[in-house]
Parts: structure tokens; sequence; C-alpha cells
């Protein structure tokens, strides 16, 4: 069954205020169920804001980011077509049952180039969910944890890198990003935290250090 987590933008001014965000800002980013569907719908509040909220429903996720003016789309001639970012945009807004593991194999990549940062996780009836922000966008992917075991890594790095390119190998970069390193792990089966480290674990399922709030 899909489950609708498209991406959502952060917003320019407060939801509660109506205040207009300023550059350099530190603002609370907040995901609340959607009434009219089933999907969830991102609200931006100032700090003041949101701790004056009285009575108001409780937020499915919520963190503090910084604010940045949302940046200008790049010309179509300027984007990689099978580059990992816009592929990952691409596959979130399908929502194919079948690219659950590659959603989530593409989302541990950006997030190690430095590109996505994981906020939140949260733990819901089919499995847990880890919110990522981009970092110069704050674009939100909404990512379910497939929590791949270690027989299915090789099979879902080959996924990856057809996605990424259908007929030829991967580049370096890519490469790096899904070979093993010292570091790497892969997500419990049955625990939302990561087993401890293994060599022979794939780079993308690695243990996550989620940042401090900047």
């Amino acid at each position: 069954m899909k489950e609708p987590w498209s991406i959502k933008s952060r917003a320019r001014e407060c939801a509660e205020s109506g205040d207009a965000f300023q550059s350099g800002q530190k603002i609370r980013a907040a995901i609340f169920p959607d009434p009219e569907s089933s999907g969830y719908l991102r609200k931006d509040y100032t700090i003041e804001a949101w701790g004056n909220r009285e009575g108001e429903e409780n937020p499915f996720s919520c963190w503090i980011t910084t604010y940045e003016p949302p940046v200008t789309e790049e010309k179509a001639e300027d984007v990689v077509e099978d580059d990992p970012e816009t592929l990952l945009k691409r596959l979130v807004e399908e929502e194919e049952e079948h690219t659950e593991n590659a959603r989530y194999i593409l989302a541990v990549m950006l997030e190690r180039k430095k590109l996505l940062r994981e906020t939140d996780t949260q733990e819901i009836p089919s499995g847990i969910l880890r919110i990522y922000e981009h970092r110069k966008s704050g674009d939100v992917y909404i990512i379910k944890d497939p929590q791949i075991s270690l027989t299915d890594v090789d099979r879902v790095q080959e996924e990856v890198r057809q996605l990424l390119d259908p007929s030829t190998t991967v580049d370096d970069e890519t490469a790096e990003n899904l070979e093993p390193t010292d570091g790497a792990s892969i997500e419990n089966s049955t625990n939302p935290q990561p087993r401890p480290k293994n060599k022979e674990e794939e780079a993308a399922l690695k243990t996550k250090n989620t940042d401090e709030v900047e």
C-alpha cells in the first residue's frame, strides 16, 4: 500500500503569528497529520510563537532549524538527471512501494554528503519513519526505514546502481558511498537503533550520527 510521505518545504513566515522569517533565524518546524488526507502537513513557527501555543494539536514530529530563504530552482539544463538527490526526490514523489529500499539508501548517501540531516525518528504501526531535512532548501523527506538485513545488502546496492544509471556502472563518488567501510553498520531488524559497527556492512547503511541542532 502506498504511504503518502511527500516532500514538504519550509515556509517563509510563521504559521501562528504571520511574521516573516529572517535569514539565519532559529525557527521551529513541525509536521502534523493532514486532516484532508492520510499524509502530513508541515508548519513553521518562530520560537516565541511555538512556546505560546495552547490547546493545539500535538505534532507528529518537530525540531529546531535555521531559516534560510528558499533557493531558486535550478534550470533544467543544470540538473543532473540521475543525480542521487534528484532521484530521491522523484522516488518520494512517486511513492512506489518497490522503491522503498532504494529511497532509504539514497537518503543515507545524501546524509553522508551533508546534504540531508536526520531530524527525528517516529514509530508507526507499519515500521519506523526517519525524518530528513535538506540543509539548504529546507525540503523534508519522510523515509520509511526498511530494516535491510545483511543478506539483502548486495541486492539493494545493485538496485540503487541500476536506478542511478541503468546502462553503466556508477561513478566513483557514488560507488564510494555504497561500498563498505570500517564504520559501516545496518539497522537491527527488530530494533530502530543500529547494530554495532562491522567492517563488512555497507557504508550506505552506516550508523547515523544525527547532527546537533545548528
